[in-house]
């Protein structure tokens, strides 16, 4: 029951109300290798029609890969589940957001990261307080 309520009052986890009513009127078109499920259905107010997913687990749209993502902007008309698609040797595989982890990244300097910053050199003076 906890899981239930988990998907239904928190977008961000799964589902909401509002996407139960759309996955009984709309159709699903296919799944990606994260489990991801895509879904079409009804006319947008450009006359195209309407394309979403519904991710597994945690909510961040750069998981959808990039076969994906170009149906979901409509770039192409045929899902990637209806046609052989490889990924070009230059699209990256996904990684996800680390902002704000133990992992992020952190340039030479930075206040966030470890050791010490390098001194102030050439005709730059640190400003200090009461100068």
């Amino acid at each position: 029951m906890k899981k239930f309520l988990l998907h239904v009052f928190t977008w961000w986890n799964y589902y909401t109300l509002g996407t139960l009513y759309a996955l009984r009127k709309f159709k699903r078109v296919g799944e990606d290798e994260f489990g991801n499920v895509y879904y079409e259905g009804g006319l947008s107010s450009y006359g195209l029609p309407k394309r979403w997913v519904i991710y597994n687990g945690y909510a961040e749209a750069s998981a959808i890969p990039p076969g994906w993502h170009g149906w979901m902007h409509h770039r192409t008309d045929v899902p990637p589940s209806k046609e052989n698609y490889v990924a070009k040797e230059w699209q990256k595989a996904h990684r996800p957001n680390l902002t704000g982890t133990a992992q992020a990244y952190r340039p030479p300097g930075s206040l966030a990261a470890s050791g010490e910053r390098p001194r102030v050199t050439g005709d730059y003076d640190a400003w200090t307080p009461g100068n």
